[in-house]
């Protein structure tokens, strides 16, 4: 195998499994201790950040020789769970594919990005060349979230998954729960129950309504509508008896200049008299098209045009600390399913790309 394909193969076969998305899971102590010692092996400043026990990440620095901008490329060390998957870790290398949990989203990437920043150290730039190698990021970006605490940076590409393409933005979600109230009685006794999953039918025929509007309304050129979907639903503790609560959760993704009580405003009108929390958040990404680091990477890869990305990304919190910011990674499918694999050519092009941007920004 080629260097890239070996070392995301090894990558693959450490199982990073979330532990905030599946109970007990191995989390990324693992991976971070392999991604650092690898780092310092091929002579790059590694800093290990963990502020939570058995959460780390790991920035890598290949140092320029001083006067230089400072480019950021950011990788996620932590993978979703591996049911229905026959042999997640064995790395299974097949007419010129990776398979494997985490080889597309985005072990794959994080090898391409690793070789990248070595060959950095070797270009004798002025400018830093950063890596950041995260935990989290497929539950609540704690990783990333910690590391632009510690790392200052004039650009970024994080290296999800884009086919090859400039992506330059994406959807934002917002979580939610509403909660509906009736009284608890005998099945018998109408007189005296108030059914409160049939007050919640009302709020799902509301909230179908509002998502019919949101992708019958505003459309973004790169990332098309919003959209709103119920996830859960729960309530009752029989069927013979009256149900006194019953709670609906759901995600809204929402657009680039969309606000949060534009957001929040929409549901509440969906929710009527029903109880509405808003959960967790995070914001949409979108980037200039006419931005220099759109137009190094652009030139590197060999393409035109940027594209927008339907899923959310670390990107965001990124661009939201300040950090000018693109996302190039490479080509496969299968994120979060049963089969999942990366393209080894497409790894191959990743490491060209970061390092020429590298060199484009740093020199």
């Amino acid at each position: 195998m080629s260097e890239v394909a070996e070392l995301a193969a090894a990558l693959v076969r450490i199982d990073s499994v979330n532990p905030a998305l599946i109970a007990g899971a191995a989390g990324e102590v693992e991976a971070a201790r392999f991604v650092s010692g690898w780092l310092e092996r091929a002579g790059l400043e590694v800093e290990v950040v963990e502020p939570v026990t058995g959460r780390p990440s790991v920035i890598g620095v290949a140092r320029g020789t001083g006067g230089g901008r400072t480019l950021l490329l950011n990788a996620h060390l932590d993978t979703v769970g591996v049911q229905a998957m026959e042999a997640p870790f064995d790395a299974r290398v097949e007419d010129g594919r990776l398979y494997g949990r985490g080889s597309y989203d985005m072990k794959g990437a994080l090898a391409a990005a690793m070789l990248a920043v070595a060959d950095a150290a070797a270009l004798d730039l002025s400018g830093d060349v950063i890596l950041t190698a995260v935990a989290d990021e497929e539950v609540a970006s704690l990783g990333t979230e910690t590391v632009l605490g510690h790392v200052v940076a004039d650009a970024a590409i994080v290296c999800e998954p884009t086919e090859l393409r400039v992506a330059i933005a994406h959807r934002g979600f917002a979580g939610f729960e509403i909660e509906t109230h009736g009284v608890a009685a005998h099945g018998s006794r109408p007189d005296l129950g108030v059914d409160a999953i049939a007050k919640m039918g009302h709020v799902l025929v509301a909230l179908e309504e509002l998502d019919r509007r949101l992708q019958a309304g505003r459309r973004h050129p790169l990332v098309g509508t919003g959209s709103l979907h119920s996830s859960l639903i729960e309530g009752g503790q029989e069927f013979s008896s009256y149900p006194a609560r019953c709670l609906l959760t759901g995600e809204r993704r929402t657009l680039p200049g969309e606000t949060a009580a534009e957001i929040e405003a929409d549901l509440r009108d969906a929710a009527g008299d029903a109880e509405l929390r808003l959960l967790v958040s995070r914001e949409p990404f979108e980037a200039d098209e006419g931005h220099e680091l759109v137009r190094a990477v652009s030139v590197a890869a060999g393409v035109s045009g940027g594209v927008g990305l339907p899923f959310w990304t670390d990107a965001a919190l990124v661009a939201a600390a300040g950090i000018p910011a693109v996302l190039f990674g490479p080509v496969g499918a299968g994120a979060h399913a049963a089969v999942e694999w990366v393209d080894i050519s497409s790894l191959e092009r990743c490491r060209e790309v970061y390092a020429a941007v590298a060199t484009a920004v740093c020199r």
